[in-house]
């Protein structure tokens, strides 16, 4: 029997040497499932690990209880990686992966920042400019950034969304400046023209800020521009505007999300949201819900706001496939007494 793979190996490592020793075909159809950071994490495993030992590839696969052949072990590289991931992404998407995962070593300079700990990195912005703070942050993902600017003081973190949302397109050479100023040793393409509409990242930024801290810098940045502040909330999404979207859209939704956290995020919904759900469901299965919802007894808001953001990251995959769109109520003039 073999041994269990070495602590050497990373969970990417492993799960990249899993998805070149099951096949193309196969690995094509586990990407389609992955969300776009995991294709990511796993890319850029994929694409460093070389020659892999026929014995490392046998114990990886023994975790999973699986048998496979292979004499020889697999090469990883960026061609088979990028020829992979082409099978199963459109062309944008690809090139976006394969320019992040490429580079001197591999990795980019926002790589390494989206690893650096939320706590780490916002005691290093409080003594850089808010413009420095407005170009690193927007290059990271909302979630992360939302973690950052959470931590930092109030006044500051609102100069840095103000920045954000006015920000021009960054141009290379203020990217190698803000480089200079990380003191990164990675360097990367980054001086493209395309430019992320700065409102529509400030929105999602604050969809992954928990609910305290969310009122806390709307409110702030209401007071230091409402106009902005007004354009912002028309691109947020937030668990209660479920209320907008018409039934057939909230049916869809029903069948595709965790079904276990709907009790959880309910418990802390508003009664209007709560009944909409029981509407997409038979007598006898909005009965056991509600009596699940009973059962959680006092639940910490926290916990009610992460099982709503979960069901809301799913909508917003369901809405950016086409799925449902967000923009309109779907003819939903529905009252609910």
């Amino acid at each position: 029997m073999p041994e269990p793979a070495p602590v050497h190996l990373s969970g990417k490592q492993k799960a990249a040497i899993l998805m070149l020793a099951v096949g193309r075909d196969e690995s094509v159809k586990i990407l389609k499932f992955l969300q776009e950071d995991e294709i990511r994490d796993i890319s850029v495993a994929m694409a460093s690990l070389g020659l892999i030992r026929a014995d490392l590839v046998e114990s990886v696969c023994h975790e999973f209880t699986r048998n496979f052949e292979s004499s020889e072990g697999l090469v990883g590289t960026f061609e088979t990686t990028e020829e992979l991931l082409r099978k199963a992404l459109p062309e944008e998407q690809v090139e976006k992966i394969m320019d992040e995962i490429r580079g001197p070593t591999g990795r980019t300079m926002w790589d390494k920042l989206a690893n650096v700990q939320e706590t780490v990195l916002a005691n290093y912005l409080r003594s850089e400019y808010p413009q420095t703070a407005a170009v690193i942050l927007s290059r990271l993902l909302p979630a992360h950034a939302a973690r950052v600017l959470a931590l930092l003081p109030e006044d500051y973190a609102t100069d840095v969304m103000m920045r954000i949302l006015h920000m021009e397109t960054v141009q290379k050479d203020v990217l190698d400046s803000v480089e200079a100023t990380l003191r990164s040793e990675f360097i990367s393409s980054l001086g493209r023209s395309a430019k992320r509409d700065s409102y529509e990242l400030l929105a999602e930024v604050f969809n992954n800020f928990d609910r305290k801290t969310e009122t806390r810098l709307m409110e702030s940045m209401d007071k230091r521009n409402h106009d902005d502040m007004e354009k912002v909330k028309a691109l947020m999404f937030t668990f209660e505007d479920i209320k907008r979207l018409s039934h057939e859209y909230l049916m869809r939704i029903v069948n595709e999300i965790d079904r276990e956290k709907l009790p959880l995020a309910l418990k802390g919904a508003s009664e209007t949201v709560r009944k909409m759900f029981l509407q997409c469901m038979s007598k006898r299965a909005g009965s056991i819900l509600l009596e699940e919802i009973a059962a959680l007894g006092p639940v910490r808001v926290r916990d009610a706001d992460m099982a709503q953001m979960d069901i809301v990251l799913t909508i917003k995959k369901m809405a950016n496939a086409g799925i449902i769109d967000l923009t309109e109520n779907g003819g939903n003039d529905e009252i609910i007494q």
